[in-house]
């Protein structure tokens, strides 16, 4: 019977063998581990048991049902780079609820981003078609548009338009009395709709 070698093809596409100290544990961390170590087997296995309850945590935190797969495509590539650092601590469901909490306030600012172009434009923020301006492209044109402002009008454009604070609030943080925050803001609005109007006719 013929034994394979290190220099044998067939070998060399065999996965790495995990180590035994990685095996010893709970089944839950003896999955992650598989993980870590490349097993894709046991990958698939994590994303079946795991994303129906993600899929469904993410839809009561208000995430809707169009943006719901690409959410929790979102958050099961965060939990795998995030992987090594698991060690059981916790249960593996408690730390995906906490990335699925994070994914939920990301994708409530995109949909304010949204909404804020729609009642800003109207059928300017929709596509040629009527239908509404997809997620992706209105994240481009913000970014875009948002590059054209002064670092004083972004910050006060984001955190009042985008992030919903008070006036008060964002002189806070950008130290400021609140007149020079509305004058920022008068002129980061001009700005900005003009760098969107140009995108979009673009």
């Amino acid at each position: 019977m013929k034994v394979l070698g290190r220099s044998d093809s067939k070998y060399r596409m065999l996965p790495a063998p995990v180590s035994e100290p990685a095996l010893a544990g709970p089944p839950e961390v003896v999955l992650v581990d598989r993980c870590v170590a490349g097993d894709e087997q046991a990958w698939r296995e994590l994303y079946r048991a795991h994303y129906a309850a993600a899929a469904a945590f993410l839809r009561k935190l208000g995430v809707r049902e169009r943006d719901l797969d690409d959410a929790a495509q979102d958050v099961f590539a965060q939990l795998f780079r995030s992987l090594p650092q698991f060690r059981g601590e916790a249960q593996l469901r408690t730390w995906l609820y906490r990335l699925c909490a994070t994914q939920a306030r990301r994708n409530r600012r995109f949909r304010a981003i949204s909404d804020t172009l729609g009642a800003w434009f109207g059928d300017g923020a929709a596509t040629a078609t009527g239908q509404e301006l997809p997620a992706d492209l209105a994240r481009q044109r913000v970014a875009a548009a948002l590059e054209r402002l002064t670092e004083g009008e972004r910050l006060v454009f984001v955190l009042y338009e985008l992030e919903g604070l008070s006036g008060d609030e964002v002189a806070s943080i950008a130290r400021c009395p609140v007149a020079t925050v509305w004058r920022r803001l008068h002129y980061a609005r001009a700005r900005f709709r003009g760098a969107i109007e140009e995108e979009a006719a673009s």
